[in-house]
C-alpha cells in the first residue's frame, strides 16, 4: 500500500454538501466544547484541590448517558432526526449560556456547575445517537468507513486545538471566557444542522417506550461482533482513562500552570491525529476486530508508560502514543457497528455506542480519581493499564468474532 492510499479518504466531504456542512459545525462546536472541559476541570481543581471533585465532573457528564441514552436512541429510530439533533443542539447553547452568566456573575457554586454540566450531559445524551444515525443517509455505502473516520478527525483536531486554546484563554480571560466561546461555537452548529435535509429513518419502526429498548438489547446480544466491539471498548475506557488525573500531574509536574493543562488533552490529539489522516492502512485491511483488539492493547500499555515515567515531556510522548492507540480503536469499532446494524436499529444501537464511548470514559475517570485519592496518581494509571490489558486480553480469548481468524 502506498503512501495516497494509507491517507484518509476525503471524498464525503467532496461529493455530499449536506455532510460537509455537518461536519464544519461538529468541527467547530467540538473545539469549544474542549475548552469548556479544560475550564471546568481548572474551576473545580483551584476550588477544591480533589481528584474526587474533579472525578465527579465526568460522573455528571456520565450519568445521563447511561440513564437516558438508549431511550433516546428508541426515539430517534422513530421521529425526524434532524429536527430532534437540532433540538438537542438549541439545548445545549442554552446550558453553555448559562455557564456563561454563573461565571460573569461571580458565581462560584461548584455544584452549580456540576448540574448544569448534567442537563447539557441529558441533551448530549439524544445528541449523540441520533448524530451516529446520520452517514447512511448522507453518503453511499462505499464511503461509509471514509465518512466515519471523517467524524473522528474532527473530533480529533477538535482535542488537539480546544484544550490548548482553552488553556489560553484561561489565562487570558478566565473560565468566563471559555464558556463565552462555547457558546457561539455551538449557535454555529444550531445553523450547520438548521440546513439539514429531514432524516426520517427508514424500514420498519420499533415499538414504543421499553420494548424499543429491549429490541436494541436484543439486537446487541445477539450479534456477537457488535457486543464484542462494545465490550473491548468499554473495558479499555473504564479501567483505564486519566483525564480526571490531569490537574493532578500537571501540579506534579508542571508547577501547576494553566497555561500547561490542556497540552494533556491536546498530546492525546496529536497521536489520534496523526492516526486519522493515515486511517487509511489499517481501514482498508477488512479486519476491524483484531485492529481494534490491537489499539486497546496498545492504549493500555501507553498509559501504564505514562504513569511510571517522571520526565514531564516524555510523559506528554507517551500521550501521543496513547491517542494512536484510541483512534485506531475507536474507528475500527465504529466501522463494525455501521456494517452490522440495520438501520431501523441504529439509533438504539448508537445510544448502546455511545454509553461505552462516552460514558466509559467519564466512569473511568471517576475509577481513577478515587484510586488516586486513596493511594496516588501513578498507582492509579499504571493499575488502569495494565487492567485494560487484562480485561482486553480476556474478551479476545471468548469472543471469537474478534479472533485474528474472523474477518468482518
Amino acid at each position: 500500500m502506498g503512501v495516497t492510499g494509507a491517507l484518509i479518504d476525503l471524498r464525503p466531504l467532496r461529493s455530499s454538501p449536506a455532510f460537509r456542512r455537518l461536519w464544519a459545525g461538529q468541527l467547530l462546536s467540538g473545539l469549544g466544547s474542549q475548552m469548556t472541559m479544560v475550564a471546568v476541570m481548572y474551576q473545580v481543581w483551584q476550588q477544591t484541590h480533589s481528584t474526587v471533585w474533579t472525578g465527579a465532573v465526568g460522573l455528571a457528564q456520565a450519568l445521563p448517558v447511561i440513564a437516558f441514552g438508549l431511550f433516546a436512541g428508541a426515539l430517534a429510530d422513530r421521529s425526524d432526526r434532524r429536527r430532534l439533533y437540532l433540538t438537542t443542539k438549541i439545548g445545549s447553547t442554552v446550558c453553555s449560556a448559562l455557564l456563561v452568566a454563573q461565571a460573569f456573575l461571580g458565581s462560584t457554586s461548584i455544584a452549580g456547575v456540576l448540574i448544569l454540566l448534567g442537563v447539557q450531559a441529558c441533551f448530549g445524551a439524544a445528541a449523540g445517537p441520533v448524530g451516529r444515525t446520520f452517514l447512511p443517509h448522507l453518503l453511499d455505502k462505499d464511503e461509509l468507513g471514509a465518512g466515519v473516520a471523517l467524524n473522528h478527525i474532527s473530533f480529533q483536531a477538535s482535542m488537539l486545538a480546544g484544550p490548548a486554546m482553552g488553556g489560553l484563554v484561561l489565562g487570558w480571560l478566565g473560565v468566563g471566557g471559555c464558556y463565552l466561546i462555547d457558546t457561539v461555537t455551538f449557535l454555529v452548529a444550531v445553523w450547520a444542522v438548521a440546513g439539514l435535509p429531514r432524516l426520517a429513518p427508514t424500514g420498519e419502526r420499533g415499538g414504543p417506550g421499553l420494548r424499543a429498548v429491549g429490541e436494541g438489547l436484543r439486537f446487541l446480544i445477539g450479534d456477537r461482533a457488535v457486543r464484542g466491539a462494545l465490550l473491548v471498548d468499554l473495558a479499555a475506557t473504564v479501567l483505564a482513562m486519566p483525564i480526571s488525573l490531569f490537574p493532578l500531574v500537571n501540579a506534579e509536574r508542571f508547577g501547576n500552570d494553566p497555561r500547561t493543562l490542556g497540552l494533556f488533552l491536546t498530546s492525546i490529539a496529536v497521536g489520534g491525529l496523526g492516526a486519522s489522516v493515515l486511517s487509511g492502512a489499517f481501514t482498508r485491511l477488512g479486519r476491524p476486530g483484531l485492529v481494534m483488539l490491537c489499539g486497546a492493547s496498545l492504549w493500555g500499555v501507553a498509559l501504564t508508560l505514562f504513569g511510571l515515567v517522571t520526565d514531564p515531556w516524555l510523559g506528554l510522548g507517551c500521550l501521543v502514543l496513547a491517542g494512536a492507540a484510541d483512534t485506531v480503536a475507536v474507528v475500527s469499532r465504529a466501522t463494525v457497528v455501521q456494517l452490522h446494524t440495520p438501520d431501523e436499529l441504529l439509533g438504539r444501537v448508537a445510544a448502546a455506542e455511545q454509553i461505552v464511548g462516552h460514558a466509559g470514559p467519564e466512569v473511568g475517570n471517576l475509577r481513577a480519581g478515587l484510586v488516586a485519592g486513596a493511594f496516588s496518581g501513578p498507582v492509579a494509571l499504571v493499575s488502569g493499564g495494565l487492567l485494560c490489558l487484562a480485561a482486553v486480553a480476556a474478551i479476545a480469548r471468548t469472543m471469537p468474532a474478534l479472533r485474528p481468524a474472523a474477518r468482518l
